[in-house]
């Protein structure tokens, strides 16, 4: 094929109609997330089920509705627990739902709550649905530790040996290499397709876009500052404190590291490639727990329940491309989503791109302004304005908070709005890069009337 070729069909891609332009209006009316529990080396106090009910009980609390009048309940989640299969559906009945509310689980690796999202709102547009309860959940620190293939062969075997000289034969062929544990969570952070891991597609960014270490751990520590200053001044005000069954509380994010500095963050070893990666602990996404929900409804219901609006779902992009260099995603999907609303950079008030590595985010803003990158990659053929650093996650984003996979890309949204009407602005993006290849974006509009037409 082609670069002509590739640059028509990019732009097919870019003129195509807008996610929810053709349908009724969708209205983001409310929100809420638990706060993000850093993992500690032993499974954390909540399961995801337990998250996700957590967040949803006092988000349904304060409706003017019951939780049996919804429509649906979608729910992102990447690795639920054996006994919470279709956690969506388990969330819900524990929700009080009822079992009239048809609810279901989606899965697109980091985007997956932002997935939930777009689908909830894929419903309301068609008139499928008036109101929906999507968000996402992840309990990382309960990834599963697994048996090799050889050790479950073993006790395959173990289990059809009839007598007890089989079952001695099996025990004599017991060894060592048996009880090496697999770490679930190292094999979901690695793509099978390039074998690379998440941190070692973020060093690929960084030697692509000349980014130095200095500015990975400048950008990392803009972050936690930005965060503790956000909490401090309580503007943090759609967490909802966790209560655990020994009697424990969990009031806030706590994995905002408030003592850091350049100092501390240059000694730092690298994580993904050793001993010259520049990709490391400190300038990474932390593993953490967490909630995120989001009350979509359309002008109907809107109507009938007296329900405050929010924000007006605009547009949304999924878009593909090479997992070796995933962290580009947010470029490739928002870059279509501007092009098809024919906005600019500057028409943006506040954009959320959540913060899988600094590396990633840096390559995105380098990306974005670069006319060789979007030409080739995009068929553009001019380059964005850069995305002002004041303007970009101005609370600080995963670095400081984590990256509850499922969960994180509903926060970033439920975040932008808050942004939005705490500063009176009219637009934000929301995006996310999505280990495999894909990159996710939503544009979002603070409204004040209701309509049912766009």
């Amino acid at each position: 094929m082609t670069s002509r070729q590739i640059i028509e069909i990019r732009g097919a891609q870019m003129n195509k109609q807008g996610a929810y332009s053709s349908g009724r209006a969708v209205y983001l009316v409310d929100g809420g997330r638990t706060p993000f529990i850093k993992a500690r080396g032993v499974p954390g106090p909540f399961s995801a089920a337990d998250l996700a009910v957590a967040a949803g009980q006092q988000l349904l609390l304060r409706q003017p509705f019951r939780a049996a009048d919804l429509d649906e309940v979608v729910l992102g989640c990447i690795v639920p627990a054996p006994n919470e299969v279709n956690i969506g559906r388990v969330v819900a009945l524990r929700l009080g739902c009822g079992n009239q509310v048809p609810a279901w689980t989606v899965q697109r690796n980091c985007g997956s709550g932002l997935q939930a999202v777009d689908t909830a709102a894929q419903a309301i547009a068609t008139g499928r649905s008036d109101l929906v309860l999507a968000g996402g959940t992840e309990a990382m620190s309960r990834a599963p530790v697994l048996l090799p293939s050889s050790a479950v062969e073993m006790l395959g075997g173990w289990r059809q040996a009839g007598t007890l000289s089989q079952k001695l034969r099996l025990l004599k062929r017991v060894r060592p290499q048996h009880f090496k544990l697999v770490i679930g969570l190292l094999e979901g952070l690695t793509d099978p397709i390039v074998n690379l891991s998440m941190g070692q597609t973020a060093e690929i960014l960084a030697q692509r876009f000349g980014i130095s270490r200095e500015q990975m751990d400048d950008f990392a520590l803009t972050s936690h500052q930005r965060t503790a200053a956000a909490q401090d001044e309580d503007r943090l005000n759609e967490v909802t404190a966790l209560y655990a069954d020994d009697g424990r509380v969990y009031p806030q994010d706590d994995g905002i590291r408030r003592d850091s500095d350049m100092d501390s963050l240059a000694k730092l070893k690298p994580v993904f490639e050793r001993p010259y990666g520049l990709v490391t602990a400190g300038n990474s996404a932390q593993v953490t727990d967490g909630a995120a929900w989001l009350m979509l409804a359309s002008a109907a219901a809107v109507t009938r329940y007296g329900l405050t609006v929010k924000a007006r779902l605009v547009d949304a992009h999924w878009a593909g491309l090479d997992p070796g260099q995933m962290g580009l995603g947010p470029v490739h999907a928002m870059a279509p989503v501007l092009a098809r609303q024919k906005l600019q950079t500057e028409d943006i008030d506040f954009w959320e791109i959540n913060e899988a590595f600094a590396a990633q985010v840096l390559a995105c803003q380098a990306a974005w302004q670069d006319g060789n990158y979007l030409g080739d990659e995009l068929g553009l053929q001019v380059p964005f304005s850069p995305i002002p650093p004041e303007k970009l996650n101005i609370d600080g984003g995963a670095i400081a908070l984590g990256h509850p996979v499922g969960a994180s890309g509903a926060r970033i949204v439920l975040h932008l709005l808050d942004v939005l009407e705490r500063h009176q602005a009219r637009r934000g993006m929301a995006a996310l890069c999505i280990g495999g290849g894909q990159g996710g974006a939503m544009l979002v509009e603070r409204v004040e009337e209701v309509t049912d037409a766009h």
